[in-house]
């Protein structure tokens, strides 16, 4: 016997039917002990010195232990050579971060790391960065106290 076009599309628009009603109810019966979602608009972003501004999302980076933060690099503004006690690993989310290392500060040879890519600033080496025409963002994830020593040679 063969069944007709409408007859068999009955079972798969009820398939689709139900898991969207599932999902609905799912999303929002979401345990609060076990997941926190922070949309965008709620992330408390503090402007600091430096043309930098952070939001902290995850510990503390002036004590013991991990912590996670997201920077913006306004443009037109880099750090100075510096070095942090423990390795730190950055994500680009946005934008183009501009790195260089050493100790002699020079924008000009800063080599650009695209959006999407992934960098590790190794413990105790010197570095600077920054954002050159445009703001960068960036999430960080290190261990604290997160420290930074200035290195720059004139």
């Amino acid at each position: 016997m063969k069944i007709s076009w409408p007859v068999r599309a009955i079972p798969a628009a009820a398939a689709v039917l139900m898991f969207g009603w599932f999902g609905a109810v799912e999303a929002g019966d979401l345990n609060p002990a076990a997941i926190m979602i922070t949309p965008p608009k709620d992330i408390k972003w503090v402007e600091g010195a430096g043309g930098a501004a952070n939001a902290i999302l995850a510990g503390d980076p002036n004590k013991p232990g991990i912590y996670v933060e997201l920077t913006r690099w306004h443009a037109g503004h880099m750090s100075r050579p510096h070095f942090h006690q423990n390795d730190r690993y950055i994500y680009v989310i946005e934008g183009t971060w501009w790195v260089g290392t050493g100790t002699k500060y020079d924008p000009a040879s800063t080599m650009p790391v695209a959006q999407g890519s992934y960098v590790t600033h190794y413990g105790k080496q010197i570095h600077y960065d920054g954002a050159k025409d445009a703001d960068v963002t960036l999430e960080i994830v290190g261990m604290g106290p997160a420290t930074s020593t200035p290195a720059e040679v004139k």
